[in-house]
């Protein structure tokens, strides 16, 4: 084995976890359409990654730069994944099948702030209604709360959306939405 101070593997370690995580942010950000924060963070991730092979290159023999490398990729996944929840970015469609049609509650959400498509539907026990919304993904937890509180017995599914459009949902130039003042979009 070569002469290596013993911060390399320490060194090489947390580049990981930075590059890592900078990267599941990226990834992140370039499926939300995010066309300029993405390139400057693989800019920052690259150069760190660079850093860290090149350490790793120059000590292949020792064992510790290694599971130093494969240890601070493996950490960085899961920070990389915990900065993401925390930043919970993008939209979700939530759909709520509710099967008391009678209990109207499109109602009560749109009380609560929620902007809600409602639809008669047809289930396997007769009517129900059909809730649509699509909301900021930090407001998903909030929003089970309330259906949860409301209509315990409703079948929740909640997708990924691109970008909504159309009806109040334009951004203006300085990410100002004209209807943010009149319908909070609950954090």
């Amino acid at each position: 084995m070569d002469q290596m101070a013993w911060y390399i593997p320490l060194l090489i370690f947390f580049a990981r976890i930075c590059d890592v995580s900078i990267g599941t942010v990226r990834t992140i950000l370039v499926i939300a359409g995010n066309k300029w924060l993405s390139p400057l963070l693989g800019f920052v991730e690259v150069i760190i990654w660079v850093l860290a092979i090149g350490g790793v290159i120059r000590h292949l023999d020792n064992i510790w730069a290694l599971l130093g490398y494969g240890g601070g990729f493996a950490a960085g996944v899961y920070i990389g994944m915990m900065i993401e929840a925390r930043l919970a970015l993008g939209y979700r469609m939530v759909r709520v099948v509710y099967p008391d049609s009678g209990g109207d509650l499109s109602r009560q959400l749109r009380e609560r702030g929620y902007r809600v498509t409602r639809v008669q539907g047809s289930g396997r026990d007769g009517p129900v209604e059909i809730a649509f919304m699509v909301v900021r993904r930090k407001a998903v937890n909030a929003l089970r709360q309330a259906i949860a509180e409301l209509a315990p017995r409703a079948f929740l599914t909640v997708e990924r959306v691109e970008r909504p459009s159309g009806g109040g949902w334009e951004d203006s130039r300085f990410g100002i939405r004209p209807w943010s003042r009149l319908i909070p979009m609950r954090k």
